[in-house]
């Protein structure tokens, strides 16, 4: 049981006075309240909530009958978008036999970068309805660009795109890219003892 000593002062000779009693507080019921407190608190604290992207995607078809054939997407009224590491994204209008280290081209997230390849995209299509843009994310990407694309996807009222791997010749055309930039920036870079 807590309590609260009071220190008593007894000094020799003087007057002769009544002993007074110890005052004793009992703290047990403010350990009590102390605890009441607490969960008051936390019960009532709202937490972080947590941040949601709606994807609309379309419903699973429960026969293989119902499933819809694969659609071959042109070239002319598409464009592939690779995330790489550091920030990077890359953009081609290319098939596997026609893309190369020179047609695979490096942009920016901002204004004057990947919006304006977009758009500059779309306005070039054979088909502006059927205009799709190819999101392919690499292993090296991080999520914080994934969803600044998407937001991309939204501000250029680009409403048909999809989300997919790297194909086999994408990677080593983005391996050569990342590689070679790397190499020179190493070549570049001043030497340091």
């Amino acid at each position: 049981m807590a309590e609260v000593q009071v220190q008593e002062k007894g000094g020799k000779g003087g007057k002769v006075r009544s002993k007074k009693q110890n005052t004793r507080v009992d703290m047990t019921p403010m350990v009590d309240l102390g605890f009441l407190l607490i969960t008051f608190f936390m019960f009532t604290t709202t937490f972080s909530k947590p941040n949601v992207m709606d994807l609309g995607l379309p419903a699973k078809p429960k026969d293989d009958k119902q499933k819809p054939p694969p659609t071959e997407i042109k070239l002319s009224n598409s464009i592939s978008l690779l995330l790489g590491k550091d920030n990077k994204i890359f953009w081609h209008q290319q098939d596997n036999t026609s893309l190369t280290d020179q047609n695979l081209n490096e942009t920016t997230f901002d204004r004057e970068g990947v919006r304006k390849v977009i758009e500059q995209a779309k306005a070039n299509a054979a088909d502006k309805s059927k205009f799709t843009v190819i999101i392919k994310p690499t292993d090296d990407a991080v999520y914080k660009n994934f969803v600044d694309i998407l937001d991309e996807m939204a501000i250029t009222k680009s409403e048909q795109y999809g989300v997919t791997d790297l194909k086999p010749w994408e990677k080593a055309i983005y391996d050569r890219k990342v590689g070679n930039s790397g190499a020179a920036a190493a070549t570049t870079a001043p030497a340091t003892k």
